[in-house]
């Protein structure tokens, strides 16, 4: 029995397979990219890290910054009643929701945590402490 013929026929059944595989290559999903508007330039980009400082209140301060502390948003000073407000208009625009809390070392920590949920109300998603050397404990919840 000659075998000749038969291999000539798996030699082309082969490349006809492989001629067919390759052409039903899967293509990706084909997506639309949004288009950039036209910002204004003069707008600088957000700061990648927003620091909530916890400070004494100062002397001689009004009657609602006596019974709470001195709070400061990136060395903004921002009155106790306002701070949500200013963490909503803040994080608003920003994808990254990541807020560190630093406070002074005799600050009641009742106060830290008031800012902390009050951040939490504004919209942050994550809270970490900065601690005296400049690290942070991520916090969840």
């Amino acid at each position: 029995m000659n075998v000749t013929p038969l291999i000539d026929v798996l030699l082309v059944l082969i490349i006809v397979f492989m001629v067919v595989v390759i052409e039903q290559r899967p293509t990706g999903l084909q997506t639309e990219l949004p288009q950039s508007s036209a910002k204004d330039p003069s707008i600088p980009p957000p700061q990648r890290t927003i620091v909530i400082q916890i400070h004494h209140a100062k002397p001689g301060a009004g009657r609602s910054q006596a019974e709470h502390p001195q709070v400061m948003v990136n060395e903004e000073a921002v009155e106790w009643d306002h701070l949500r407000e200013r963490l909503r208009d803040i994080f608003a625009i920003r994808v990254e929701r990541i807020a560190y809390v630093e406070a002074d070392n005799d600050i009641d920590f009742q106060d830290v945590a008031d800012v902390i949920a009050i951040a939490r109300i504004a919209g942050v998603d994550r809270v970490g402490l900065l601690t005296e050397d400049g690290k942070h404990v991520p916090m969840t919840g």
